[in-house]
Parts: C-alpha cells; sequence; structure tokens
C-alpha cells in the first residue's frame, strides 16, 4: 500500500465558518433567530450538523464528521473536518463525492484513522497530520467498524461482518445449471436463522461481526474471533496490547436472549477467549483506565419488562473483582470514559436535556455538559454524542439548541466554546417558531407530564391557533427543546405544535418509563397527550375548533389508537403505525425481544391482551378522517399494518388515505426528500379539514 499526499479539497460546505474561536456561550445560552422568511419545506436540504466529534488525547485537534444534503442524489454527505482548538483554524480533510467516518485519534494523536469508501469499497485510512498524509490500511471484503488503537499506536482492531458457511440442508438442495444466456428468476433465500431480517437490511444472510486485527502502517488485517456469535464494542486494548476486549453472547441460544451479553477478552497470539463477566444481563461499553487497571463498563440487567437503567461498574483487570460504581441517579448511563485512573464521563438524559458528568469511583456526579443533541434532523428527539481529551480534561461534543442543528463545542475549565456555526446561513435567514416549556398533570392519575410547544412565526398573544399533537416513537425515548425540522415546519404554517414526553419515555427515570408497561398503546397515554392539549386551549392559544394528531411509529400507534377513543381531532396523520400486535410481533424483526419484554406471554397464549392493546380494537369507533404514511419496506411495523387500518376504515366510509413511500425503511425519513414528503403529506391533510 503506498502513501499519498493529501490536496486539501478546495470545497465549501455552504460557509464554512468559524475559522476562529467562538466566543464562549453559556449551556443553557440559547441563539435568537433573526426574524425574517418563515421556514420552507426546502430548506432541508440546505441543513448540516456535526457528528462523531472526536477530540485528540492531548486536545489539540478535534476531528469530526460534518453531515450535509444533496438535492441532486437526495443521500447524506459524509465530509471529515479538523478543528485546531489554539487557532479555531477550520479545516477539510475530505469533502469530496466519496464518504467518510468513524474518526479515532491515535494515543499520541498524531495519525487519525477513518474509514471511507475513497478507494473503492468502505476500507479503513489513516492520515499523517503533522505530514499531511494519507494512506489506506485495510483491502477487505466488508466495511470495517468500531475501530481501536493499540496503545502502542502500533496496531489497529476493529469489527468485520463475516459470513457462515452454507448449512448442511442449503448443501443438499440441487440445483440444475442454467443455459448460456437464460435468463431465471432470482434465486430463492433459504431462512433458517430465528433473527433473519433486520429494518433497513431486509432478509440478511447468516453472517456475524468477528473482530480483526491490522497493522496501523497497513498490511493483512486478521480475524481473531469466530464463531456463529454477534461481538460488538466497543473495542478496548489490554494494557500489554496483547488481548483486546469486546462484548457478546456466546451461548447456543443467543438468539433468544435478547438482554445477555458479556466482557469477554480475546488473546492475539492464539485466538484464545477468556470471558471476564458474567452478571445476568448485559455488560458492554467498556472503556480502560490510563493505567490499564480498571475496566469500566455498563450493566442492564435481564428483567422481562419494557425498559430497565444502564449502570456503571468496574472490572479489576488483576484480579477480577466486580464492582458497581453507585450513583444517586435514577438515569440509564451511556459512554463512560475515562478522564484519569480516579474520575470518568458519561451521558445521559434528563427531562429532555442530554448531558456529559463527571463520575468518581465513590459515585458521587457533576455535570460539565447539557446541551448535547442536534444529529437528529428531522424530529426534536434527544441525541448527540461527546469525547474526552485525558490530557486536559477536555470535553468535545455536539452541541444542540431549540433552534439550530448539531455544532461543534467544547467544554473545558467550566467554560463552553462553540467553534462552528454550520446553519447561519440558512436557518439565520429564517424566522423559527418560539419553544416554551409546559408542565401539567395527566387527567388520568396526576402524573406530571413534561413537555413543549412551537408557537407559529408572528405568534399573537390573545390569538388561538390550530394545534398539531405530535407523539415520538420508542415509546422509551424521549424529545428535548432541540431543533427539529418537521415541527418547526408544521409552526412555519401556522400551526403551534404539542410534542411530550408522556409516560414511557425515558429521561424521567426508571417508573415513569415503565408506567406504560401492559398498558402500550391505551388510555393511559392518550389520557396524556389530551391533557397537554386542553392545557393549551385553557391558556388560549388553542383553537378547540382545529385539533389535529400526528405521530410516527410508537406514535404512529398512538395517533392510531387515539382516533378509537375520541372524536375531538379534525384529523390525523399515522407514520408507520402498528395496527394489529398479534400480526405485528410475529412478522417484524424486532419479534423475539418485544414479546419477550413487553408482553405477559405468547401471541396464542393471551390473545385478549393483544387485541386489547391494538388499534384494530378500536377501528369501529373511528371517524376521523386518517392520513396513513409508511415505507414498503418496513420491517419493524411491516406494510400489512398500515395496510389494515386502511382497508378497515375504507370498509366503514371513513375518509382516508395511504401514502406509500416506495423503497422506504422504517426510518421512512432517511432521506431528505422524505422528511419533507412526510410534512406535506400532512400539511394538505390537514388543511382539508380545517375549520373556519
Amino acid at each position: 500500500m503506498t502513501m499519498q499526499k493529501l490536496t486539501p479539497t478546495a470545497v465549501s460546505l455552504c460557509l464554512a465558518s468559524a475559522l476562529f474561536l467562538a466566543p464562549a456561550m453559556a449551556q443553557d445560552e440559547q441563539p435568537t433567530p433573526k426574524l425574517k422568511m418563515p421556514l420552507q419545506a426546502a430548506d432541508v436540504f440546505a441543513l448540516e450538523y456535526a457528528n462523531d466529534v472526536q477530540i485528540s488525547p492531548d486536545g489539540r485537534h478535534i476531528a469530526y464528521v460534518r453531515n450535509s444534503f444533496d438535492i441532486m442524489t437526495d443521500g447524506t454527505r459524509k465530509a471529515l473536518w479538523v478543528i485546531n482548538t489554539s487557532t479555531g483554524q477550520h479545516t477539510p480533510l475530505f469533502a469530496d463525492q466519496h464518504s467518510y467516518g468513524n474518526p479515532t485519534w491515535s494515543p499520541d494523536g498524531k495519525r487519525l484513522a477513518f474509514t471511507s469508501n475513497r478507494s473503492g469499497r468502505n476500507q479503513i485510512h489513516v492520515f499523517w497530520v503533522e505530514e499531511q498524509r494519507v494512506a489506506p490500511v485495510t483491502e477487505v471484503a466488508h466495511s470495517p467498524s468500531q475501530m481501536a488503537w493499540s496503545r502502542d499506536g502500533e496496531q489497529l482492531a476493529f469489527m468485520m461482518s463475516v459470513e457462515e458457511p452454507k448449512s448442511d440442508f442449503a448443501k443438499s438442495v440441487h440445483t440444475p445449471s442454467k443455459p448460456e444466456k437464460a435468463k431465471w428468476g432470482k434465486t430463492p433465500l433459504i431462512v433458517e436463522r430465528t433473527l433473519y431480517q433486520r429494518d433497513g437490511r431486509g432478509v440478511v444472510k447468516s453472517a456475524y461481526n468477528q473482530v480483526f486485527v491490522v497493522p496501523s502502517h497497513g498490511g493483512s488485517a486478521r480475524q481473531i474471533t469466530d464463531g456463529p456469535f454477534q461481538h460488538r464494542g466497543p473495542l478496548v486494548w489490554a494494557e500489554d496490547d496483547q488481548r483486546i476486549v469486546f462484548s457478546g453472547n456466546r451461548t447456543k441460544d443467543w438468539e433468544y436472549q435478547t438482554r445477555e451479553s458479556d466482557l469477554w477478552a480475546v488473546t492475539l497470539a492464539d485466538n484464545s477467549l477468556e470471558q471476564l463477566t458474567d452478571l445476568p444481563g448485559d455488560e458492554y461499553s467498556a472503556s480502560l483506565s490510563p493505567n490499564g487497571e480498571q475496566l469500566a463498563f455498563l450493566h442492564g440487567d435481564n428483567a422481562p419488562v419494557p425498559y430497565r437503567n444502564a449502570t456503571l461498574h468496574r472490572l479489576n483487570m488483576e484480579s477480577g473483582a466486580l464492582s458497581e460504581v453507585k450513583t444517586d441517579l435514577d438515569r440509564s448511563l451511556e459512554q463512560p470514559l475515562w478522564i484519569d485512573n480516579q474520575r470518568l464521563t458519561v451521558q445521559y438524559t434528563d427531562r429532555g436535556l442530554t448531558k456529559v458528568a463527571e463520575v468518581n469511583l465513590n459515585g458521587e456526579m457533576k455535570d460539565r455538559v447539557s446541551s448535547l443533541g442536534g444529529t437528529y434532523v428531522s424530529r426534536p428527539y434527544t441525541s448527540g454524542m461527546y469525547s474526552v481529551a485525558p490530557a486536559t480534561g477536555a470535553v468535545a461534543y455536539t452541541h444542540a439548541s431549540a433552534y439550530d442543528l448539531a455544532n461543534v463545542a467544547v467544554n473545558m475549565d467550566g467554560a463552553t466554546h462553540q467553534y462552528t456555526d454550520l446553519n447561519s446561513d440558512v436557518l439565520g435567514y429564517r424566522e423559527l417558531g418560539e419553544v416554551r416549556e409546559i408542565t401539567y398533570e395527566s387527567s388520568f392519575d396526576g402524573t406530571e407530564i413534561q413537555g413543549w410547544y412551537i408557537l407559529p412565526p408572528g405568534y399573537e398573544a390573545g390569538k388561538s391557533y390550530p394545534t398539531i399533537v405530535e407523539i415520538h416513537g420508542g415509546p422509551h425515548a424521549s424529545y428535548g427543546p432541540v431543533f427539529g425540522i418537521e415541527h418547526q415546519r408544521y409552526a412555519a404554517e401556522g400551526y403551534v405544535v404539542l410534542y411530550v414526553n408522556y409516560r414511557g419515555s425515558t429521561s424521567y427515570g426508571k417508573e415513569f418509563a415503565n408506567l406504560l408497561d401492559g398498558f402500550y398503546s391505551s388510555e393511559r397515554d392518550f389520557a396524556d397527550h389530551m391533557s397537554g392539549l386542553d392545557k393549551l386551549i385553557d391558556m388560549g392559544i388553542t383553537d378547540a375548533n382545529n385539533l389535529y394528531i400526528a405521530g410516527g411509529s410508537a406514535g404512529g400507534i398512538a395517533t392510531a389508537y387515539a382516533v378509537g377513543l375520541t372524536d375531538r381531532f379534525n384529523a390525523a396523520a399515522a407514520t408507520n403505525p402498528v395496527i394489529n400486535w398479534v400480526s405485528k410481533t410475529l412478522t417484524a424483526d424486532s419479534s423475539v425481544g418485544q414479546i419477550q419484554n413487553q408482553f405477559p406471554a405468547m401471541p396464542w397464549e393471551d390473545l385478549a391482551h393483544y387485541w386489547k392493546r391494538s388499534p384494530l380494537s378500536l377501528v369501529g369507533n373511528v371517524k376521523t378522517p386518517t392520513l396513513l404514511f409508511t415505507g414498503e419496506l418496513d420491517r419493524r411495523t411491516p406494510m400489512a399494518e398500515t395496510e389494515q387500518f386502511y382497508q378497515a376504515l375504507q370498509l366503514r366510509n371513513v375518509d382516508t388515505v395511504l401514502v406509500r413511500v416506495p423503497d422506504a425503511y422504517h426510518g421512512v425519513t432517511a432521506k431528505p426528500s422524505r422528511i419533507v414528503a412526510k410534512v406535506e403529506h400532512a400539511l394538505a391533510w390537514f388543511k382539508r379539514y380545517h375549520k373556519e
């Protein structure tokens, strides 16, 4: 493999911005949007956001992936940029027709590994910072991921999918030779696995993630794990660089054990395996202390309930002793990273805000950052990520607000600096709706519900407006006070938009998240939404004669269930709904885990429970005009679910329309044009039923 001189690409991605360090911004400060033209549907193509923000170990540089949309290909461009934290200089390493991702710094901060398809197939490349040179490192058949540098910088570990040999049955099937130039139908697919499909990929081959190593200067990649098991990262090198730690379930029945995984170590010399943990449930997200003595990791128990918190634990690498780092926080932790041998950083979400906190080995915590997010474009889901520089303790992260997507920011010594301003060229010239917080009690049982509502641009106090209740998916997910173009687009057309974290949402603790256990969907979450709507009516903000409801996935289910309980809405728009839980659980890719953890028994053992939770059980009550919007390739909430509701409503002469999105999976808004399509179809449908 030859090393090539890097030629910086002279590409400006819509205001490269922030060539020098931006002024410090308080964590809770939000920029005031300039009052210009309301947000337009086509603006989605001009939006950008940062992700994979990785600060070098010495804190001198930040690499990140700059995401933008291509209006000609309807896809996402992923460019690789680097920021000098001392000068603020902002440089595109690669901003061309190829795709870049997974930036990973070497331990000395002098090299940056990344993946790219610049040499054809997706491969690992390494960039030398001072020399300004780049070279491919791998020549492998499939896309590598989960890269990790050895502590001496001489090797790179990564994961890659490897196909298993054909089964005895598949080998025994006789297929005659096809005559030359004959045009036969496609070869039948043989399905033998329990987990045989995956949304976004369809029916999958029997292939499993395995661990590989390759010299960091390039060479032959060597596979060091095997077997029909799914392994996962992050990969962690032991102190002596002779073992690599990963997470996986290596039992025979792993496909039926959706909440079981352990930490394992594979030895490079002979590929031998050692099981490091054996707690009931999942052990994952390992991170090694700087001195190599303590392995921090996350653990989630295996209780058959819809939601559980992930807690922080540590393993003594010499003695094998396990202990929990007990905190007083009733929240799920993510991504433990060491600052030094006594302190770590963790990510968690609290009441719709995604945060980074420091935690010591006694479990004492203090927040560092409270504004992560902005990596989910279409709706205001909590999201975001961070990295830490052990040499300085600086935290680099995706900084978001209610009025912008993710930018690159750093928190250090109590101060926060934002380095980019990726959307000022677009959102700086749009009048966005004001986002306000709302809390109230649910009429079902008095449970406090937190949420937000967006006022339409030009809002006049004392005037009531048509209002959309928009419901998030999951249901074990959460919204927050962050930008989502769908919601702001609704507001731009004159609607108040109410979105709340109803019972079952994350970021409010384990008990709150499990309040829908056995009652998803039901009158309970329905009351959570209707109570918020009634409060807006009482506040004089909402026009009670023009109410609308919308949601996707779990929100689509809640929408379909709601119109079976009330006629108050002028119209509804349900995206990717479940209509019949029996057919859903027996056809979707999430079947095993959902049945085990969400339902009391198999569908044929407790049909009454499945039916009661199904919107189809209430279809005889529905009078609300309903739009249905689903991807034709959806394997999480298959198209047949939507079709059942559509045909049932047609049989009842209820005004309804079915919008089928070709070539789209459950992530129906994965392409920017589909974000536009989803919103604009709903707006046209709602406008049709507006009352003067």
